[in-house]
């Protein structure tokens, strides 16, 4: 049985490079962070959710988590299980009559009943081995000074494919940490009014 370690949503990102929105996982008991690609409607229902939004009418992953329910299941956690040619698959894990049910999902629509039913997202270890970024490698990676085509992280260093995933996962947190440290600076600046501003309520 894999192991499955717990990530919370982090924030909710749009690429400068591509403009496709992306969900930020971070581990909850350590510094790694896991970038997954989704798309604007996906992106948009997560936030709802997460910002606690009412909407007049269900939407699709309301629905869905109400058909559990009412079915007499119970959803019990969200898994990340695997990821095969640079697509996460993941899991919807039911439990029904004291039986586990598993449903085949896509790692955004998971999340976004996930945060709607306030069930554990978690991951499997080898994803987060295979695919997280730890903030020092970001660091470490650009510093260096090396030919074209070198430098990258070297988990993925096996076919062209997972270098040019790496590498685009790796820009997209150079970007988010550099608007992270943008945004802290912000804060800092503002002073005592950081805490009664709308973006902090």
């Amino acid at each position: 049985m894999q192991q499955l370690i717990e990530v919370k949503i982090d924030s909710l990102r749009v690429s400068l490079t591509n403009q496709q929105r992306i969900v930020v996982l971070k581990q909850v008991d350590a510094d790694r962070f896991l970038p997954i690609w989704i798309g604007p409607y996906e992106a948009e229902a997560i936030t709802i959710a997460l910002q606690e939004i009412e909407v007049s009418r269900p939407q699709t992953h309301d629905l869905l988590n109400s058909m559990i329910g009412q079915l007499g299941g119970r959803l019990t956690r969200v898994e990340i299980s695997a990821l095969k040619d640079d697509i996460f698959f993941g899991t919807l894990v039911i439990e029904k009559d004291g039986k586990e049910i598993e449903v085949d999902s896509r790692p955004s629509d998971a999340i976004a009943v996930a945060v709607r039913a306030h069930v554990p997202i978690l991951v499997s270890s080898k994803v987060m081995d295979e695919a997280s970024i730890i903030p020092e490698e970001i660091n470490e990676t650009s510093e260096e000074e090396s030919p074209a085509g070198e430098g990258k992280p070297s988990v993925e260093a096996e076919s062209d494919t997972k270098v040019s995933f790496d590498d685009e996962r790796l820009s997209i947190f150079e970007e988010y940490f550099k608007n992270k440290d943008e945004d802290d600076s912000g804060d800092e600046e503002k002073g005592s009014q950081t805490d009664d501003s709308p973006e902090n309520k």
